[in-house]
This record gives C-alpha cells, structure tokens and sequence, in this order.
C-alpha cells in the first residue's frame, strides 16, 4: 500500500515514517508537512493518507482525499463541529479511520471503562485525568474526551448533559453523575490516562501509559491496511481491532 505522512515533521509525523520504512506491507510516497522543506500534499497513486496534523488542515486534506478515493486515517483531535462535518462528508465516498488514540492499550482501556461504569452506575463518582508534555495543542485530549464518553454511555447518560472539564472557585458540592475531565501538562509525558471510579468505601482507578510514541504509529498503520477493502463510513480503531 501507497501511503502518505501529513504532519510528517512532527514527532508522530517522524515515528509514522519510520515505521513504513520498516514495513513490508508499506511504501512511503510522501512526507507532507507545512515546513518549507516538505511538500505540502501527496503525489497521483497515494492509496492510504495518515494525518496527524493540526485540525484545521483537516477539511482541505480529507476533501482531496475524498475526491481522489484515498483511505483516510485521522489522528488529528480537537476538531471544531465544522471541521467534523468536513469528515462526515467525505466519509460518504471513502473509508475513514478516526480516532482519539490509536494503541491496543487504550482501545481495551475504553472497553474496561465502559463496564465499569455500567457495573458502578453513577453511585461512584467518575474524574478522568489526562497528563501530556508542554507541546500538546488541544485540551483535553482525544483519548480523555473518548474515556469520559464511554464512561457516559455505560451508564446510560447524555455525556453533554453530565460532563465538566475542571473546576475552579465555589463550585459547590459534586452532583451525582458528574463526569468530570481534567488536563495536565508538562515536560516530556507521552500520555498518560486515568479514569477513576470513587465510592464512600473504595476507589477504582484504571491507568493506561504510553511508553513510546511508536503504540500509536503501529496502531495508525495497523488501521490503514484494514481500511483498504472496506465500504466508505466512518471507523475507529475498536473496529479496526475487533473490538
């Protein structure tokens, strides 16, 4: 498969690279960047696009996508309501992969999350924390937005309805059923994840690390080659895993 890197400069960008050039099933056409020193867009014959660019690259790149019947794997979060339409409507032509977070690891954790939540109920309180180095743009983070909704949909809430994203001042005593997101940043963390589930008399917690950015770039290239044959829509990554 033919694929393209957009965002190729980043540090995704640099493992997605590498990882193709490691592959067998992969032949890098093109590393797209908006650096002077990169191509901005992907030669005739590109099968497969990965981006992991800023979200409002999205529209413009998925459209072309879209027009030239190219896979689209996104790894861009933090999409305004506009920019998530612009990938709706491409996914009427093409399969497009999206998701928060590509690892094995955090795709089983969204599992775990989902069942816990639907064994405590809303008798246990729910804060998911989410840690990210200092160069991480958007807040919070994919992954925590996914872990919070799951958390929401296992019981059986409007996550709208119910969720917070951190407090500050007299906020008063926390309702029942409040999920609440909160974003840490510093350093060089990767990504770390964790939901907690507290009960006057226990506390569940369910961590999810990342080690190496290399967790993502596989599970990114992983869903690619699985997007190949499949109808277009919109897919994530526990469709990808079989989950």
């Amino acid at each position: 498969m033919k694929v393209a890197i957009l965002g190729a400069a980043g540090r995704m960008g640099h493992m997605l690279c590498d990882l193709v050039d490691r592959s067998e099933e992969l032949e890098l056409v093109a590393k797209c960047d908006v650096r002077e020193d990169y191509p901005r867009t992907w030669p005739a014959g590109t099968e497969a696009v990965i981006d992991f660019t800023f979200h409002e690259a999205v529209p413009a790149n998925i459209t072309k996508a879209a027009e030239e019947g190219v896979v689209y794997v996104l790894g861009t979060t933090g999409l305004t309501d506009e920019e998530q339409k612009s990938v709706e409507a491409a996914a009427k032509k093409i399969p497009v992969v999206q998701s928060g977070n590509y690892s094995l690891g955090v795709n089983l954790l969204l599992g775990l999350v989902k069942k816990a939540a639907e064994v405590l109920g809303i008798e246990y309180d729910c804060e998911v924390v989410e840690t990210h180095h200092r160069h991480k743009k958007d807040s919070p983070s994919g992954t925590a937005l996914m872990l919070a909704k799951v958390a929401a949909e296992g019981r059986d809430q409007n996550f709208d309805d119910v969720s917070i994203f951190g407090r500050e001042g007299m906020v008063g005593e926390r309702p029942q059923g409040e999920i609440a997101v909160h974003a840490i940043r510093g350093g060089s963390v990767i990504g770390d994840h964790t939901v907690m589930f507290a009960g006057d008399v226990e506390r569940i917690e369910i961590t999810h690390k990342a080690q190496t950015r290399e967790a993502f770039a596989a599970g990114a290239l992983r869903a690619a080659l699985w997007a190949a044959d499949k109808k277009p829509g919109i897919y994530n990554m526990r469709d990808v895993l079989g989950l």
